[in-house]
């Protein structure tokens, strides 16, 4: 990320602040990596530590299934019946100790308030509009937003109409591709999108007021409610390279070559373990006897998870918007039948879908089992 700041800092870091009647704003460092990773500096009217009450709310774990036979899943998250505010309506799908995978159905706005102390968060917006409101201000959301927000950042989401999203909870920093940015931290030319293309918030809202305020806290694999003596979002300024922010996915420009591409060339962020890419329209592979399809392959590494979004979905039979297939690790997957043959010859793919690829095995949640295509597996056949 690069530097950025809102509202009313002092000149220097770590001197004294002084609010209208002489009294400090109080200064908070919010840093990644114990000081050495991205950080930024908040200045609240409040000392944010200030705490009346904690209480423990239980295990927010998914149960995972018992080991059976590897094979080919697909499963389709238009079926999951739990509504309600952002992290009511979370259910969670697959995962492993690196991240969880789940969608949210999100009906209303939340009343109380939410922060992440156990790591990054990627929220993709399959549709809806609202807004993210968070300590460091305000993000508008729309259709193919990915909004990430940093591991601490206290924050609520209050839609505008019905929202359905995609959801990574990661164990460790989202960031954008390593090999698309030089010894500075700044994007490259030949990256498929740069910082003109990334959202920080859009208007930092503060307020003063004292009175009891939840906050449920995600910590140590449970659920905690914190009740603070203030109003949450009572910074009146903060700078740095620490903050929530958001990259539309209409905005990734496609790599494409002469033959078919690997699916690298689709990577938008990582984390420890893993990486998230983005499919989007393209044009076909040029080469006079290209064969657009991909083609079989092993993932001998990683397991491989797609969300489909909308489109043709080219090389896939029997997909549904908001399906998700996952092809793991140690065995082959490819087209359906018929489907390479089928896409000699065309020039473009209108496809949109987010895949998540983990190196680590994907362990299904027990729940999953309510949506899923038994099926799947045989459909090559």
């Amino acid at each position: 990320m690069y530097y950025r700041k809102m509202g009313k800092i002092p000149h220097k870091r770590h001197t004294m602040f002084k609010k209208d009647d002489g009294t400090l704003f109080r200064e908070q460092v919010m840093g990644t990596k114990g000081f050495s990773g991205t950080q930024s500096i908040l200045y609240h009217h409040h000392l944010p530590t200030s705490v009346t009450k904690t209480e423990y709310l239980g295990s927010y774990r998914p149960e995972f299934e018992e080991d059976g036979a590897v094979r080919h899943r697909h499963f389709m998250t238009d079926g999951v019946e739990k509504k309600g505010d952002a992290l009511k309506s979370r259910e969670y799908l697959l995962g492993n100790s690196d991240l969880l995978i789940g969608t949210a159905y999100v009906t209303e706005g939340m009343k109380n308030f939410y922060r992440n102390g156990d790591g990054d968060e990627v929220l993709y917006i399959h549709f809806g509009t609202g807004k993210v409101e968070t300590m460091f201000g305000t993000i508008t959301y729309g259709e193919g937003d990915y909004v990430v927000i940093p591991i601490g950042t206290i924050y609520r989401v209050v839609p505008d109409e019905d929202t359905k999203m995609l959801i990574v909870e990661s164990f460790s920093q989202i960031t954008t591709p390593r090999r698309y940015r030089n010894e500075y931290g700044q994007l490259l030319e030949h990256s498929p999108f740069c910082e003109r293309d990334l959202r920080g918030p859009e208007r930092l809202e503060t307020f003063e007021e004292k009175g009891e305020f939840e906050v449920i806290l995600k910590s140590r694999g449970a659920l905690h409610s914190h009740i603070l003596d203030h109003h949450p979002f009572d910074v009146v300024g903060w700078d740095g390279y620490l903050y929530p922010w958001v990259f539309n996915i209409g905005d990734f420009e496609p790599i494409t070559g002469r033959v078919h591409q690997p699916p690298p060339v689709h990577q938008t962020f990582e984390g420890h373990n893993f990486v998230v890419c983005s499919f989007v329209p393209r044009l076909y592979d040029y080469h006079p006897e290209a064969i657009p399809a991909p083609y079989n392959h092993s993932n001998v590494n990683s397991d491989e998870l797609l969300y489909y979004v909308e489109g043709n979905f080219m090389s896939r039979k029997g997909i549904k918007k908001g399906s998700i297939t996952l092809h793991p690790s140690g065995i082959p997957h490819g087209p359906h039948p018929g489907t390479t043959e089928a896409s000699i010859g065309k020039k473009e793919t209108l496809e949109l879908a987010v895949m998540i690829d983990t190196f680590k095995p994907l362990k299904i949640v027990k729940q999953a089992k309510n949506v899923e295509d038994e099926k799947y597996m045989f459909t090559w056949t």
